[in-house]
């Protein structure tokens, strides 16, 4: 069957091929409710944590973070691969079956009975997310002329991006609170279906004729590989450093991604064309991201247990706390935009990741079980979310300014997914690195004598607190790859963030 085509977008009337006129009020509703969706679930589980553990019998912290891990590995993993597909296939009809495909990994996921099928059901949404947040990006370019109007589009999608996080934690705490975990998993069913109608009836199809094939060797072999280098790190306790499961699994990660790396070389569309890291400054935004995901993604994981095991918070009070650091990284995006065009990126790339590490030492070296939210936690949150807000805008002008015009789509679709995998890595990374602390200072682990519960808690947080320490490490590190690779003029840096709408 072939794709009908959407007529070239102009500031008037958008027709579809059976000449009924494309309401684009209704087509943008469309794709912004898809995206929330994306946005959400990468944090929409994490207020849900302690009751997930609590009703699946987890134990393990390390085992705990896959629930939040298998969904961005997948999502960053096939990110790319989502974009081509969608270019080739017809960008409504890849949209319409990632839409399918997360609605059935939601409903899969609030049904399950184990971690283990939890996880699989995480890990499908992360695909069914990749397929559609490429494929509703590129619709908007399709239903908007290029200009203002296009601009304003881009600007409510950047928003929802920005805002969806701090509105996960929000709705996430909610749905746990007054009705069970399991609801932030079913929620996402009926608003899938809205968006299946919804594109059905509104947003035109549409697909790039020039568009080469896609790589799906590529996107299994990568996102295989990354599964196994995870499962070796937060194994690598249980099983032993040195142990042949261990040691096994860590060599599959190297066969895995190696054989990717080989594939890129020799195919003809490559999932990541390698020569764009001829860029100097795109390698080091990219680079950066991944680090900067590393360092950042672990906070919401451990604070969250923190509030909630340590000090018993509820779901919606622990949603509520994190509502300051997504507003205060809105807000210093902002203040970012206006300084990009002043004093260029590399300013803002060395004191955004700094504060942000800034934040992350402080918790590290202050927080105890019975620390206080506001002259502890609420600090740190603020210096992480200023510094990331900083940091954000900056990467996303410098990845885009360092390529040509016609591959900025693909370099803006790295970045994402290198954050992505960045924060699986560091949250896998982290959390082993946490737990080999609670390990050796508590080696009995929970203990079943409440008495013996505040000494239990001490271990826990302070290897939480080492956790941080490393993660402001990445933090650093992404820092100065950033201000040694990135080499973008402010105008450069100023004209690329206006022509992406500051979508990254």
């Amino acid at each position: 069957m072939s794709i009908a085509e959407a007529a070239p977008p102009t500031s008037g009337e958008l027709l579809h091929p059976d000449g009924r006129v494309t309401r684009k009020g209704m087509a943008l509703v469309v794709v912004a409710i898809s995206q929330l969706m994306v946005v959400l679930d990468a944090t929409i589980v994490n207020v849900a944590l302690p009751d997930i553990a609590t009703a699946l019998n987890v134990t393990s912290n390390a085992d705990l973070q896959w629930v939040v891990t298998s969904y961005t590995l997948t999502f960053g993993g096939f990110l790319l691969l989502g974009g081509k597909l969608a270019d080739r296939i017809g960008r409504r009809r890849v949209f319409i079956a990632g839409a399918a495909l997360f609605a059935f990994a939601s409903f899969l996921g609030g049904i399950a009975g184990d971690l283990e099928l939890l996880i699989a059901a995480r890990a499908l949404q992360g695909v069914g997310g990749a397929l559609m947040s490429p494929a509703a990006l590129s619709l908007l370019t399709v239903v908007y002329a290029e200009g203002q109007e296009r601009n304003r589009a881009l600007g409510i999608w950047s928003a929802i991006t920005a805002g969806g996080a701090a509105l996960g934690l929000i709705l996430g705490g909610f749905l746990t609170e007054y009705a069970s975990w399991r609801w932030v998993l079913f929620v996402n069913v009926p608003v899938a279906a809205i968006a299946i109608v919804g594109a059905r009836r509104f947003v035109p199809e549409s697909r790039d004729e020039r568009a080469q094939g896609f790589d799906i060797p590529g996107a299994v072999l990568v996102t295989g590989g990354l599964m196994a280098l995870v499962y070796a790190l937060v194994k690598g306790n249980a099983f032993g450093w040195g142990s042949g499961r261990t040691v096994g699994t860590l060599v599959l990660a190297a066969v895995l991604l190696g054989a990717f790396v080989t594939v890129q070389r020799r195919v003809a569309a490559p999932l990541v064309p390698f020569r764009l890291f001829k860029s100097r400054s795109l390698l080091g935004a990219d680079i950066g991201a991944l680090f900067i995901g590393a360092g950042i993604f672990a906070i919401f994981f451990f604070l969250t247990l923190w509030m909630q095991i340590v000090n018993g918070y509820g779901p919606v009070k622990t949603g509520l706390l994190f509502l300051p650091m997504t507003v205060l990284i809105g807000i210093s995006a902002g203040v970012a935009s206006q300084l990009l065009g002043r004093i260029g990126p590399r300013p803002l790339l060395t004191v955004g990741p700094l504060l942000a590490a800034l934040g992350l030492i402080t918790l590290g070296l202050r927080l105890g079980p019975d620390s206080s939210y506001l002259t502890v936690v609420l600090p740190s949150l603020a210096l992480v979310a200023f510094g990331m807000g900083l940091s954000f805008v900056a990467l996303t002008s410098s990845a885009v300014a360092g390529v040509p015009h016609e591959d900025a789509g693909i370099a803006s679709a790295l970045l994402n997914a290198g954050q992505q995998i960045g924060g699986a890595l560091g949250l896998a990374i982290l959390t082993a690195v946490s737990t080999t602390r609670t390990e050796s200072l508590a080696p009995a682990g929970m203990p079943r004598d409440p008495r013996a519960l505040p000494t239990y808690f001490e271990a826990l947080v302070d290897g939480w607190d080492l956790g941080f320490l490393v993660g402001a490490g990445f933090l650093i590190a992404a820092g100065a790859v950033m201000v040694a690779l990135v080499r973008v003029s402010k105008e450069a840096a100023a004209q690329a963030l206006k022509e992406g709408g500051a979508v990254g």
